[in-house]
């Protein structure tokens, strides 16, 4: 028992050595850079709103079994192409930003296509693939920013063009267009859409069951109308209100929140059971309601709010503002993530990303699943790009994009994930793990060296060396699998056959 608990401990160890890494050198770092949490945790949850959004859009192409998409960078470039031109045209606000989010979408939607056509005549070198695109794809983008806009296609924009009248600017200001368009969106705003979105939601749903005769509950359905109009009603109540008039939710409110969610919820879930099992039809299989598991998640929502009496925990918790609508958005993104897997679209892309041969006998369109594997990451990078910009509130036209793959990349692998498997999980712990240390490097080197360039050296030197860590375990095991099966035991096969 002892040497299997030692073997499990070692392994785990060994499968999650770069988190731990990772781990420690951002709590050393934060130490040695002598600087309060009050102004780390603030840092790091504007950066976490920022750039979560594009590297979670680096999971599908990694199921599908086409890496790490460098190719993310050319995701960024159509957002840049659409909110330069909406910027032109004076499109501002929320409004503005939804318009370029509505013009990118077409450009990354063929974009991808064409990536995604390329992959499928390099199948195995997507990522390097990728790579050398990225840098292709930056020549014709600088053709466009340099030449044809202004050159090409005529431009008058003194603010937007340089002085010639051909070229962009080198920075595009976004101050009186989307600069926090998403972020400054009021609570109460999201309320009132949600509650239409849900009410449209059940009036179609109802109606596509009367055409197709199906049966409808309609105690389910007045129960589903009822509470989401109850929910909108506490809207018109004052301090609630006022409460959700607010664009910005205190990081202290947002965990007394997820207490109290997480409570209710469970009361919910248990008199659910206890009404399904006077019936006669409690649920089984593993939806089914574990009474002792329900204690333990109200228990942990209690030591959870207790700790935030803590004075550190608290002064902390009472510093950071979360853009409500971005995390929103992020939240999305991971839902969808988990969406699309349980799927039949998601399932052949599993499927393909494990074994090509094996999707081909059991008649899935490979090429074709990969074609929509990079569609998808192409379109979500370019959103991602977008929320990045709008959050920073300007464009610097010919490098904005150029890191984009890079960074993202490195925070994936820096939460667990690989060139095969990755994750929501993994994502968002690396985006946390990575950009602690990108916000505490330069300050723990001036405060150790003297010179905060150090620290800049530092973290660029460890943002390439995760990633070249991570393609040389990649080769390595695959030229490890072909010996592994030539040495294995032939009659081994036999038997398991019969």
């Amino acid at each position: 028992m002892n040497k299997h608990t030692n073997r499990s401990a070692v392994d785990f160890l060994f499968q999650n050595k770069v988190v731990i890494i990772f781990l420690f050198l951002c709590v050393g770092a934060t130490i040695a850079s002598k600087q309060p949490l009050t102004f780390v945790i603030p840092e790091l949850f504007t950066r976490i709103a920022r750039n979560s959004f594009i590297v979670l859009s680096l999971i599908i192409p990694v199921i599908a079994g086409m890496g790490l998409n460098f190719g993310i960078v050319i995701g960024a470039m159509a957002a840049q192409i659409a909110v330069f031109l909406t910027t032109y045209w004076g499109l501002t606000g929320i409004s503005g930003f939804l318009a370029t989010m509505a013009l990118t979408t077409p450009i990354a939607v063929f974009f991808g296509f064409l990536v995604g056509k390329l992959f499928n005549y390099m199948k195995g070198n997507e990522m390097i693939g990728g790579l050398v695109l990225g840098y292709f794809a930056e020549g014709i983008y600088q053709l466009l920013f340099l030449f044809i806009f202004g050159g090409v296609i005529k431009m008058n924009n003194s603010t937007l063009m340089i002085p010639t009248g051909v070229g962009v600017k080198n920075t595009i200001d976004f101050k009186d267009t989307i600069k926090y368009a998403l972020d400054t969106v009021p609570m109460l705003t999201i309320v009132e859409v949600a509650f239409y979105l849900v009410m449209i939601g059940i009036v179609c749903s109802t109606a596509f069951k009367l055409v197709k005769k199906q049966e409808i509950n309609w105690k389910v359905t007045g129960i589903e109308a009822a509470g989401a109009a109850a929910v909108y009603g506490l809207t018109f109540i004052g301090p609630v209100e006022r409460f959700l008039s607010t664009d910005r939710l205190l990081l202290l409110s947002a965990v007394e929140l997820s207490c109290l969610v997480t409570v209710l919820w469970q009361v919910f879930q248990f008199a659910k059971w206890q009404v399904q099992k006077k019936r006669g039809r409690e649920e089984l299989g593993p939806n089914r309601f574990i009474p002792q598991k329900a204690i333990v998640y109200v228990v942990l929502a209690g030591v959870v709010y207790g700790l935030t009496y803590i004075p550190v925990l608290f002064k902390v918790l009472t510093v950071v503002k979360l853009p409500v609508m971005t995390y929103l958005c992020i939240g999305a993104l991971c839902c969808f993530n988990n969406i699309l897997m349980k799927t039949r679209l998601g399932q052949n892309m599993r499927t393909v990303g494990q074994s090509r041969t094996v999707a081909n006998a059991a008649g899935i369109d490979v090429d074709k699943t990969r074609i929509i594997a990079m569609i998808f990451s192409t379109v979500l990078a370019g959103w991602g790009q977008l929320i990045f910009l709008q959050n920073v509130g300007t464009l610097s036209t010919y490098g904005a994009h150029t890191q984009v793959g890079q960074f993202a990349i490195a925070a994936l692998l820096v939460g667990g994930a690989s060139v095969q498997k990755a994750t929501n999980k993994q994502a968002l712990l690396g985006i946390v793990l990575f950009h602690t240390l990108f916000i505490v490097s330069p300050l723990a080197g001036k405060e150790l060296f003297g010179d905060p360039v150090i620290g800049e050296y530092f973290r660029v030197f460890v943002s390439y060396g995760v990633i070249a860590m991570s393609l040389a375990m990649h080769a390595w095991k695959k030229a490890a699998k072909p010996k592994e099966e030539e040495t294995a035991d032939p009659g081994e096969g036999r038997v398991e056959m019969a």
